[in-house]
């Protein structure tokens, strides 16, 4: 039958499925130290963005390359991430606790989240698909989440309503586990992709 052909829209997409959970197990195996949860998450980005067009036929190879090749900036990212991210976190905590809620730290806390997402969204993508020093990393991440900053949205919108879905039951609790940053880390390399892809077209039309 022609639905389980190798050219059909089901085998394409069972295929990509099985692909992404074998990145998603990879990056649980690699991430297991926690402190190389930074690494692990670079080096799935790297294989997926090859995934996006197809170009990647050997995950598991690719992937502990990729991790040889982005471990340090990657660790170095994952805890300047936690950090970030815990900093927003005992700001709002301040809000919540401090009498009378102030709002300057509910602003704050907005405003920093804000700066951090943005600063941190293609962080990882860059560092899997270009060689830079990690400042000028996290600065075009900054540029390029202002310059497309509808698709920017589009895409944290996406990636929460696959969160949200992944939380529903107790079925999909368990897809969370199986693919659920896998399908994440695919989602951002996606969208990611065609960015950088406009980004060097419109380079090369300048040069």
């Amino acid at each position: 039958m022609r639905i389980f052909s190798v050219d059909s829209s089901l085998y394409r997409f069972l295929t990509k499925f099985l692909d992404v959970m074998k990145l998603n197990f990879l990056w649980i195996l690699f991430s297991l130290p926690v402190v190389t949860v930074g690494a692990s998450t670079a080096a799935a980005m790297a294989v997926a963005l090859k995934m996006v067009d197809d170009e990647e036929g050997y995950i598991g190879k690719s992937f502990v390359k990729s991790f040889g090749e982005n471990w340090k900036q990657g660790t170095i990212l994952g805890i300047i991430t936690v950090v970030s991210f815990y900093a927003v976190y005992l700001d709002f905590e301040l809000f919540r606790v401090t009498k009378d809620n102030p709002v300057i730290f509910l602003i704050v806390g907005v405003i920093s989240a804000f700066v951090v997402i943005m600063a941190l969204t293609y962080s990882y993508p860059l560092i899997a698909r270009y060689e830079n020093t990690l400042p000028k990393t996290i600065r075009n991440s900054l540029d390029i989440s202002s310059k497309y900053f509808g698709r920017t949205i589009l895409m944290l919108l996406v990636i929460l309503f696959e969160f949200l879905v992944l939380q529903f039951n107790e079925v999909m609790l368990f897809f969370s586990v199986i693919i659920g940053p896998g399908l994440i880390i695919f989602t951002l390399a996606s969208f990611s992709k065609r960015i950088f892809q406009q980004i060097e077209k419109d380079s090369d039309g300048r040069a």
